[in-house]
């Protein structure tokens, strides 16, 4: 039913870390690991990856469980739950319970290797909050404000976070003070597997509250909600994506370092102005009269204000054509009174065909440009045949041929089968 046990994996990387070899005594994998996490801890300049794989070896050979089950498998074995998982615990934990205290920041050694013991323990990074914040394109040009309320967990003011009255707390009967409990369960005949969860009583805290005397105010939560109303200043020139970050805003905890709340720009689109970076593009459409005669007309900006666009004398625009005005684009981020450009591009509206009379186009060809005459061509007309040229949808058109393209190869496939069929039939 279980097929075959787990397969070998390296057992050799953990002693490798540590600098053992496999035989190692408890004691020479203590003197190892004392030296190497002295010198690799992060208060003093260390690695902090080397100090991780450090404790992670140590948490594994020192446990005789967990190294039976390394040495036979590997630790690919420990990760898929045998012998309670490798690496469960803080390297810092792991470090402090070996040495019965912590160093750097205040902290001192205790237990075998120095005199006194620190209650203090080492706070955790609390985690940032992520909120998308949706601006128009005008916003980003004028800056604003937005007043935003949120709800979030703060340290309860009268038990100061401890939860109880009295400030003391006990250890949890159900985790024994670890914040979490193992389960075992058997996997197969002399297979064991250990599992690892959240204590439901304490909730991973490790402490138990006497209902006597948990504090009145969180009900022992150490913490009570609390909303707050942020102003969150949107700057002019803003990016897309530009974050603005109100520092340790976030959830508070006991021993944790609250972490921030980040508003993350998102832009919505406007249907008149397009943003790349500190330029503002658009589209406008001219008659063929105005491409021609020249045209006028009045934008309205961002800011509300009314720009004059207009051609000069003469000028002619084609199709596609692009024109800047300097000083008209967003305004740079924390430099507002240096802009970008405006980019407005031209699009050329043709009249509809039969919309010109014969004698307009009269009148257009003693104004516009004249055409060819026959003398300039390079060859005699009456010798040319001539042609009718036809309205067409290019798009359709390919649609239709493709159609008829996969209608004909279906049918030929089908008239080879049948070829087939025949054959088969007549050799019978």
């Amino acid at each position: 039913m279980f097929g075959r046990g787990p397969r070998r994996g390296d057992n050799s990387k953990y002693y490798e870390v540590l600098g053992v070899s496999k035989s190692a005594s408890e004691d020479e994998l203590k003197k190892a690991y004392r030296k190497a996490a002295m010198k690799n801890h992060p208060d003093k300049g260390g690695d902090p990856e080397k100090f991780k794989e450090l404790s992670q070896a140590y948490e594994v050979l020192s446990d005789p469980e967990k190294r039976e089950v390394y040495d036979q498998y590997g630790e690919d074995a420990l990760k898929e739950g045998m012998g309670g998982g490798a690496g469960a615990h803080s390297p810092f934990d792991i470090f402090e319970s070996f040495f019965g205290g912590s160093f750097g920041g205040g902290h001192h050694f205790g237990g075998p290797f120095g005199g006194g013991s620190s209650t203090r323990s080492r706070k955790r990074q609390g985690e940032d909050v992520i909120h998308t914040l949706r601006v128009s394109l005008e916003d980003l040009y004028n800056g604003t404000t937005k007043k935003l309320s949120l709800s979030r967990n703060k340290l309860c003011h009268k038990c100061k976070g401890k939860g109880s009255k009295s400030g003391a707390t006990g250890r949890c009967n159900g985790c024994r003070g670890t914040g979490m409990k193992v389960s075992t369960r058997q996997i197969a005949p002399g297979m064991i597997q250990q599992m690892q969860h959240v204590c439901p009583d304490c909730r991973g805290s490790g402490e138990a509250i006497s209902e006597r005397d948990k504090c009145t105010q969180c009900k022992g939560n150490k913490v009570t909600q609390e909303k707050k109303v942020l102003e969150v200043h949107v700057e002019k020139g803003m990016q897309n994506g530009q974050k603005i970050v109100f520092t340790g805003e976030a959830d508070e905890a006991p021993d944790t370092i609250a972490g921030d709340i980040v508003f993350v720009i998102q832009q919505r689109e406007h249907p008149k102005f397009k943003r790349k970076f500190d330029d503002l593009y658009m589209e406008h459409t001219l008659s063929l009269t105005e491409a021609l005669c020249g045209f006028q007309f009045v934008l309205t900006h961002l800011d509300g204000r009314q720009l004059l666009i207009k051609s000069g004398p003469g000028e002619v625009i084609k199709p596609d054509q692009s024109k800047a005005i300097n000083d008209e684009g967003m305004p740079h981020h924390q430099r507002p009174f240096m802009r970008g450009r405006l980019y407005i591009n031209f699009d050329v509206e043709f009249p509809e065909p039969g919309a010109l009379s014969p004698e307009a186009c009269c009148i257009l060809e003693t104004i516009l440009p004249p055409k060819p005459s026959q003398s300039a061509l390079p060859i005699n007309l009456d010798e040319c045949e001539e042609t009718t040229l036809q309205d067409v949808n290019i798009e359709e058109e390919m649609r239709r041929k493709e159609q008829q393209r996969q209608q004909e190869a279906y049918d030929s496939d089908d008239d080879s089968s049948s070829d087939v069929h025949r054959v088969a039939c007549n050799q019978q």
